[in-house]
């Protein structure tokens, strides 16, 4: 037998991966459970303002109690788990733009003539800024960008990792305040008030590095892409034997409506977002301060209905070049259509209902919880100052994304210490911030328990050649690169903003 067959014989279909994790997870949890493995923590109180000690323990699953809560939530976790009914909706409005031909057409138009760097830079600079969206980037940009690839020539497989890798390289990266960072600039403060009653932290704190960021790690991302995963996935099966696309007069009479259609519906819908002008701002949140939380707050339209307000965008368009094109020709393919992108999506759904189970099982025993907790005494304890302060932190800060991949609940526990760590070295509570942040850029796409990995997992299958199985390592060997690239950039920012006392922002600095 020959070394490649033995290689494909021994992968690991990814549904037997969430499989294993979730017995080791239960097994894990019963050992650490029976030895009493707990931590304590300095968490903030958001209600009085000051710091308290909390005690988390390790649940273990390994016992009646712990099997029953499995088998009694484990429905109920997948039917809630956000990245499925995203997923479905969002493939509902990708069926019929694809098999409209509405996709073949706008893709083949703008990447013809435009040099392929070009494409692959513009579409990593908007998933490194899409994190001002929050989760549902990943929902809409993943597909999106591998069709841009697709019908660019050019392997989807190449598209799905570099549209992943910018949108977990660049879920710290917000060059405006989301409502994710938002929430942890309440926590930093809170925690820098514990220590001194007159500290205050600017909602532009981190303009200047942000900026920076999102410029270089949209280059960054585009060359490893192009140098590295291109290469390293060779040429695309379907690239061979392509037709040219060519636009006669029926794919130009679609793509007229269609972007007739499209653009009046983006201007109604960004008119309704715009405060203070006639009739205007109606899917605001107006029990919300700040504008980005109007707009992206957890109660605000935006945020619960944008998936569908996306896909609304992409079911008109279709339907519109579909009539324009006539390649729609009755209801009954419009009906035909909507379902295309879900066929053969059965595989995709078991993959997402271990992966929830996965999820909840961890959550559940507390193991990620105890872990951060113990890390951020660590920390605390050890002592450090200057740059082995920040090297050391930004290290164990990665773990922690890694087993806590949650921004909120883990800055939640790390703010308590992390922030009085740093300004008791001499540096500002904004720049401990910063430094967990740059950390959940590196590790937030290494991890299967952030909950979108699985959705990148499951696209990566849909596009293998010969339906061989993504096996999760595979998966995360290929967001490596653009995670070690992270790291190097972040470290060398963070060092240089210690050293050189320049600001991050406007009325910050790393220095206090």
């Amino acid at each position: 037998m020959s070394k490649r067959k033995r290689k494909e014989r021994t992968i690991l279909h990814p549904i037997m991966a969430f499989t294993i994790l979730i017995v080791l997870t239960i097994v894990l949890s019963g050992i650490l459970g029976s030895l009493g493995v707990s931590a304590n923590y300095n968490s903030v109180n958001t209600v009085r303002g000051d710091l308290e000690t909390t005690t988390v323990m390790v649940n273990s699953l390994l016992n009646l109690s712990g099997l029953k809560m499995i088998f009694r939530t484990s429905v109920s976790n997948f039917a809630s788990f956000a990245p499925l009914s995203m997923l479905i909706i969002t493939l509902i409005g990708v069926g019929i733009m694809d098999k409209s031909g509405f996709l073949e057409a706008f893709f083949s138009l703008v990447t013809q003539k435009t040099s392929k760097f070009v494409v692959t830079l513009v579409l990593s600079f908007i998933t490194v800024i899409a994190s001002i969206i929050g989760d549902m980037s990943f929902i809409i940009l993943i597909p999106i960008c591998a069709l841009f690839f697709k019908y660019g020539k050019r392997n989807p497989k190449a598209g799905i990792i570099m549209a992943f890798a910018g949108l977990t390289c660049g879920t710290g990266i917000s060059v405006f305040l989301s409502s994710i960072d938002a929430s942890l600039l309440g926590y930093t403060n809170l925690a820098a008030l514990s220590l001194d009653a007159t500290y205050t932290i600017n909602n532009f704190a981190y303009l200047f590095v942000m900026i920076l960021m999102t410029i270089v790690m949209s280059i960054v991302i585009a060359m490893i892409t192009e140098k590295v995963i291109i290469p390293k996935l060779g040429k695309y099966e379907a690239e061979d034997g392509t037709e040219e696309f060519y636009l006669d007069k029926k794919k130009k009479r679609g793509l007229l409506f269609s972007l007739t259609v499209g653009i009046i519906y983006i201007v109604i819908f960004a008119y309704n977002i715009i405060p203070g002008l006639p009739l205007s701002g109606k899917l605001l949140d107006y029990s919300q301060t700040l504008y980005i939380d109007k707009l992206f707050g957890y109660n605000s339209f935006f945020n619960q209905g944008f998936v569908f307000v996306v896909t609304m965008f992409f079911f008109l368009c279709g339907l519109f070049y579909g009539i324009g094109a006539k390649t729609i020709k009755n209801n009954r393919e419009v009906c035909d259509y909507l379902g295309h992108s879900l066929d053969g999506i059965g595989s995709t759904l078991v993959l997402i209902f271990l992966a929830s189970t996965f999820i909840s099982v961890f959550k559940a025993t507390e193991i990620g919880t105890v872990t951060a907790a113990s890390i951020g005494n660590f920390i605390s304890s050890a002592n450090m100052t200057g740059i082995p302060l920040i090297l050391i932190s930004f290290m164990l800060c990665i773990v922690i994304t890694i087993i806590l991949p949650s921004p909120v609940q883990s800055w939640a526990i790390l703010s308590g210490v992390l922030v009085p760590v740093f300004m008791n070295a001499g540096l500002s509570a904004e720049f401990s911030q910063l430094l967990y942040r740059a950390s959940e850029c590196v590790a937030y796409g290494l991890t299967p328990l952030m909950a979108y990995f699985v959705i990148y997992i499951a696209f990566l299958s849909k596009y293998s050649e010969d339906d061989k199985p993504i096996s999760l390592i595979e998966a995360i060997k290929d967001i490596m690169p653009y995670g070690g690239a992270t790291a190097l950039i972040w470290i060398s920012v963070l060092i240089l903003l210690y050293v050189l006392g320049i600001p991050m922002g406007i009325g910050a600095s790393a220095i206090l």
